[in-house]
């Protein structure tokens, strides 16, 4: 999978499940989406194809309850929607957020900018780079 699967619905989950993600420049998305995408290309396409199934069915759901579509939800309603998700008693639609939320939180978080925003210092040489033996 060269690309993110859904980006559109992916950027308005990050933004529920990272409200930081919505002051990321396109050039953060890019770098973010560049970080999922090559997470997934390793995975079976049985399971790409489940992911995609998985944000058409996160898109569309909200209809039903809320005669929209889920990238033109307010945030609240958004919250709403995957709250529910993460409570429902089907296993698979709970495991289905799990995996995303988790995507978008190794898309979010494994940028340089983001680990330098938390103050993040992971170095090769363990807590000798901390302590400054070694440098």
């Amino acid at each position: 999978m060269s690309r993110l699967p859904g980006p559109t619905t992916f950027r308005a989950l990050a933004s529920v499940v990272v409200p930081e993600s919505r002051g990321l420049d396109d050039a953060g998305w890019a770098e973010c989406a560049a970080i999922i995408a090559r997470a997934i290309a390793d995975r079976p396409p049985r399971v790409q194809r489940q992911l995609r199934l998985f944000l058409a069915l996160v898109e569309w759901t909200p209809v039903l309850r809320f005669g929209a579509r889920f990238t033109r939800l307010d945030d609240a309603r958004r919250a709403a929607l995957l709250d529910g998700l993460q409570r429902a008693p089907l296993l698979l639609l709970r495991r289905g957020l799990w995996g995303v939320r988790t995507l978008i939180f190794m898309g979010y978080y494994a940028r340089p900018e983001a680990g330098r925003a938390l103050g993040y210092r992971a170095d090769a040489r363990g807590w000798d780079a901390r302590r400054g033996a070694g440098a």
